[in-house]
């Protein structure tokens, strides 16, 4: 039985009981202690992505899989769609339709030109983050999606951040506040400080 209590950050979307029944190492205890170890896993699915077709980026199967990747020796979840309702996200009967209508517009966005690449990224990680496929993650998750499909596409990745401030994001702090406003600001269609925190 997991011994793991959590003090959430702002902005994040708390686990449920069940979901935290469901934690693979015994001995994690406190939220620092979690994200060490999410963050070597994470470390490890970025290595096996560097070995993968970028082509495949934008289909279910490929979401599916870099989240089991990033999180496969930290929660038997890892790589599934979440089966409860959240703070945040679409309905949990919705989750595949939705994702299945974010990858298509997207392939429509980048084949016909409709946005500049960053636009384009970010509108799909907005998007991606606000289905919020899986339990936990999705934030993470969406961040490296959002990487590799710039990268699928000729363009560097996004510093989330990291240039003006190397706080994690996963950390309650000032970088952190910025982007969930950025975020929030894009739930009204305006992009414009998400795209700048993205590059900043």
């Amino acid at each position: 039985m997991s011994k793991l209590i959590i003090k959430y950050p702002s902005g994040a979307t708390p686990i449920d009981p069940e979901e935290i029944k469901d934690l693979i190492p015994d001995y994690i205890s406190t939220l620092g202690e979690l994200n060490q170890l999410e963050q070597a896993n994470i470390a490890d699915a970025v290595v096996w992505t560097g070995r993968q077709r970028l082509e495949d980026l934008l289909s279910t199967t490929f979401v599916m899989k870099l989240h089991e990747k990033m999180f496969n020796q930290v929660w038997r979840w890892a790589g599934k769609i979440r089966r409860s309702n959240k703070n945040i996200g679409v309905m949990q009967e919705q989750i595949i339709t939705s994702l299945e209508q974010l990858l298509k517009n997207t392939e429509w966005w980048i084949e016909n030109k409709t946005f500049p690449i960053d636009e384009t990224a970010i509108r799909f990680h907005h998007r991606l983050v606000h289905i919020h496929v899986f339990a936990n993650g999705n934030g993470r998750h969406a961040r490296l999606m959002t990487d590799l499909l710039l990268e699928a596409n000729g363009t560097g990745k996004f510093s989330w951040g990291a240039g003006t401030d190397p706080t994690p994001l996963e950390v309650e702090g000032t970088k952190r506040t910025e982007y969930i406003s950025a975020l929030k600001n894009a739930d009204q269609n305006d992009f414009a400080d998400l795209i700048k925190f993205a590059r900043s």
